[in-house]
């Protein structure tokens, strides 16, 4: 089964600008959408965050789909307090551990880990800074995979968007993925539970 990186989360508040473009409810239609469109046809390969861990098992469980087979976590041990309790549901959750208790080394090595496998897209969706450490690692590691920057739910993705000529007000984003990432519907989702 073909790997997707997925690369979102709903902008806070509190750190940067991202925020104020962002749509949270946009945010979560589109990774919900994404979802549903791709799990059981392609891997979606994450780094956890709490606001998307919790909706990637919600499809899972709505499509009935295999997590070990579907999915793939990852995340960086120096966050472990934060963790979801979705996290439980994973039995694939890679965590790998922190870097001198350093938030830039840790991440860094944790998204090198996620990253280091065959990709055919990375989809950018929200988000906030860790948005471009992950799009330009992805390209460096991955420069033929198809990159897609959702615009129209705002935040660091849009801005990446609008930086990759991607911008684009559209909101049917089960179209979309069908587009830009070849996802068949009529495509059997393998890997059913």
């Amino acid at each position: 089964m073909s790997n997707i990186f997925l690369s979102a989360s709903v902008p806070q508040p509190n750190r940067g600008d991202f925020y104020a473009s962002a749509s949270p409810f946009l945010i979560q239609f589109a990774v919900r959408e994404l979802l549903t469109v791709c799990l059981g046809r392609r891997r979606i390969v994450w780094g956890g965050h709490p606001a998307i861990t919790p909706m990637v098992w919600a499809v899972c469980e709505d499509l009935n789909v295999s997590y070990a087979k579907t999915v793939q976590l990852y995340q960086s041990r120096l966050f472990e307090k934060y963790f979801p309790p979705e996290n439980a549901n994973f039995d694939n959750v890679v965590v790998v551990d922190a870097v001198d208790n350093d938030k830039d080394k840790s991440l860094l090595k944790m998204r090198q880990e996620m990253l280091a496998g065959d990709f055919v897209a990375g989809v950018f969706i929200g988000g906030m800074e860790g948005i471009f450490a992950e799009h330009d690692l992805f390209t460096q590691l991955h420069p033929k995979s198809t990159v897609l920057a959702v615009s129209s739910p705002g935040g660091a993705a849009g801005q990446l968007a609008h930086k990759l000529g991607q911008d684009s007000k559209r909101i049917d984003f089960a179209r979309i993925y069908r587009e830009k990432l070849a996802v068949d519907p009529t495509e059997p989702r393998d890997q059913i539970k």
